[in-house]
């Protein structure tokens, strides 16, 4: 592990210390969206990947304190600063009895970088795979990157027979109707085998027999059910039909703490929820005003962020359950990320900013949001609209399910916004993402940023994060992280809300880890 990685095994996991094994149980469990998708490249989305992580594996993999472990790969090393070489595993199968081997990781790295991928940013689209034999490959890159396993977890590996065989090489996208074989059944190496998977209604996952390690879990069958109702969710738990819901609404934590056999696991989330803004464009989509972007301008940018009230937020809709966020990365990620403040509501000063900027009477702009994503996603876009209504500009929202949702915004969707609510979870957990997903300059064939919905760009951003790239300094490498920090905050690249707070509603006849980054995974749980 890097030192850099080392660091965040401070960052807590709240975890009911993991029972002896107790007699095999089934596990029933509900989120508030569906599992659409089984194919692991086709959405880079927390929920998607912690599912799918329970059924496939990468190469290194996180634990209960998301320090870096192995997992397909035993160990690994730099051979020279741009080659690092990968010892796999042996005797590892496939949940369909195929042996895992050297050809599955090029295969896969390859299906990751295709068309379609919303995983491309994983590794360089330039680096070279070399298998050196069965159980050792190497990764060539055109320039040194010491963090490269620690944004790894969900790169997993899928079998390249299985694949091939079913005609399911080509990725389908967020944004594609027609699902492949891929994309409605699963084959990985995981503790986990999908067993049923209807779309929407349910997924059922047992426990694979043939895993590789020792399970400390003691399921023997897993039920999803996506429960859209916060009501409806939190009843199911309460009742007793599912011995696990989430996230929990923040109106009801105290309701089910205080029902005799459930709890509410709480604690800091690594993800920022934040709005992104189309500067990229030349005449902005979906709004009143023609022939130009007004986004292109930072003063309407800024406009827009000191028009909301984030403490509104965060007290009336998050109930306290939310830590506003002046950059795009959590504190616990960024050690300096106290000398950074959020610049202050004041919507007289927005309203000037806009008028300076040439619209007096303001302009009305469509506003893109998932209403089955983020806790209270849906009621914090329409406090967001009820804001700028008050300085003249008019949103029209288009709040809607997370599967239509990331077809409409994401590369695959052609970036089909102007105005849109996001959340990000660095998988390294550390700066360098930040800048290189969200924050780097790209083109229209996705090439850049590959999250950098809003396409802005300051190449001495980009500059900087090539340097923080390969910095082993620990206090050079933070004062890098700061003026490029520094850049995108006086560019108003993004407008940062907050860190929502986990809320988990478990049973007390489960014991399970609750991971900083909002992973759910069925390896960590007991039941009794």
């Amino acid at each position: 592990m890097s030192k850099f990685g080392k660091s965040f095994a401070a960052i807590f996991v709240a975890a009911s210390a993991l029972a002896p094994a107790a007699q095999a149980a089934t596990l029933k469990f509900a989120y508030q969206g569906p599992l659409t998708q089984l194919d692991p490249y086709s959405l880079n989305e927390t929920f998607t990947l912690s599912m799918l992580g329970n059924v496939y594996e990468g190469l290194i993999r996180r634990n209960e304190k998301l320090e870096i472990e192995p997992a397909l790969a035993e160990s690994w090393e730099l051979v020279d600063p741009t080659r690092w070489r990968f010892h796999l595993r042996k005797g590892v199968k496939f949940q369909n009895g195929n042996d895992f081997t050297a050809d599955d990781v090029v295969f896969s790295v390859d299906r990751l970088r295709g068309e379609g991928s919303d995983l491309t940013s994983r590794l360089p689209k330039d680096t070279k795979v070399e298998v050196v034999d069965a159980h050792t490959v190497d990764f060539v890159l055109s320039s040194p990157n010491p963090i490269l396993p620690s944004e790894w977890e969900t790169m997993f590996i899928m079998d390249k027979e299985w694949t091939e065989e079913h005609d399911a090489v080509k990725i389908t996208s967020a944004s594609d109707t027609t699902p492949n074989y891929a994309s409605l059944h699963a084959n990985g190496t995981g503790p986990f085998k999908v067993t049923m998977h209807e779309p929407g209604v349910q997924t059922t996952f047992e426990k694979f027999d043939g895993w590789w390690d020792t399970a400390k879990h003691n399921l023997d069958k897993v039920e999803f059910t996506p429960i859209g109702s916060d009501a409806t969710r939190v009843a199911a738990l309460l009742s007793g039909e599912m011995d696990m819901v989430y996230p929990v609404p923040v109106q009801d934590l105290k309701r089910i703490d205080g029902n005799g056999s459930t709890r509410v696991m709480t604690g800091p989330e690594l993800r920022t929820i934040f709005l992104g803004m189309d500067q990229t464009r030349d005449e902005l989509l979906y709004s009143s005003v023609k022939g130009k972007n007004p986004f292109k301008d930072v003063r309407v940018r800024k406009a827009f962020y000191q028009a909301i009230d984030i403490d509104g937020i965060s007290q009336k809709i998050m109930r306290g359950m939310s830590t506003p966020s002046a950059l795009m990365i959590s504190p616990l990620l960024f050690s300096r990320s106290g000398e950074f403040h959020r610049y202050p509501y004041d919507p007289k000063a927005a309203k000037a900013l806009l008028e300076d900027a040439g619209y007096p009477d303001g302009f009305s702009i469509g506003m893109d949001c998932p209403n089955d994503r983020y806790v209270n996603d849906d009621a914090i876009c329409q406090a967001v609209a009820s804001m700028l209504a008050r300085i003249n500009v008019k949103v029209n929202l288009n709040a809607q399910p997370k599967a239509k949702y990331f077809a409409r915004i994401l590369y695959s969707g052609g970036y089909d916004t102007s105005f849109y609510m996001l959340g990000w979870t660095p998988p390294s957990f550390d700066s360098w993402n930040i800048l290189a997903d969200l924050e780097a300059c790209r083109d229209d064939q996705g090439n850049g940023g590959a999250f950098n919905i809003g396409g802005y760009c300051n190449p001495k951003v980009d500059e900087l994060a090539k340097q923080i790239l390969v910095e082993n300094d620990p206090k050079t490498r933070d004062d890098l992280i700061a003026q490029a920090f520094t850049l995108t905050h006086e560019d108003v690249s993004y407008i940062p809300l907050h860190q929502q707070s986990l809320a988990w509603g478990v049973s007390d006849k489960l014991t399970l880890a609750q991971r900083a980054d909002d992973q759910f995974l069925f390896r960590f749980v007991t039941k009794n």
